[in-house]
């Protein structure tokens, strides 16, 4: 019978730590604060509308930030997503062009092997 009553207490524990140690960008439709002060004074009704739609679930992504001047404007989401669809066609370029001097290697040892 404790179990049942220690669950939202448990529950509430989990949101407030997610919520707390979640970066702002993370966190959808209302600040951190607000999201704390929501999950405090409603506990289960809080937490379960954190977990819901307060968080942002894609996976544990890594931010690269980059020092600006104060003066420049935060990247928006599709700028930030183009850069990474950049970076990553960047990457598959290496990674392709590896692979073709690997082959090269690969042909021209099997010509020496055979003598041509």
């Amino acid at each position: 019978m404790t179990v049942f009553a220690l669950l939202p207490l448990l529950i509430l524990v989990i949101a407030l730590a997610d919520v707390i140690t979640r970066q702002d960008w993370q966190v959808k439709h209302l600040p951190k604060l607000v999201w704390v002060l929501l999950i405090v004074f409603l506990p289960l009704v809080g937490s379960i509308l954190w977990f819901a739609v307060g968080r942002e679930w894609g996976g544990m992504s890594v931010r690269i930030v980059r020092p600006s001047s104060s003066s420049a404007p935060a990247p928006s989401a599709s700028a930030s997503a183009s850069r990474t669809e950049l970076e990553l066609a960047a990457l598959e370029d290496e990674i392709a062009a590896d692979r073709i001097r690997r082959l090269e290697a690969e042909l021209e040892a099997k010509r020496r092997e055979r003598g041509e």
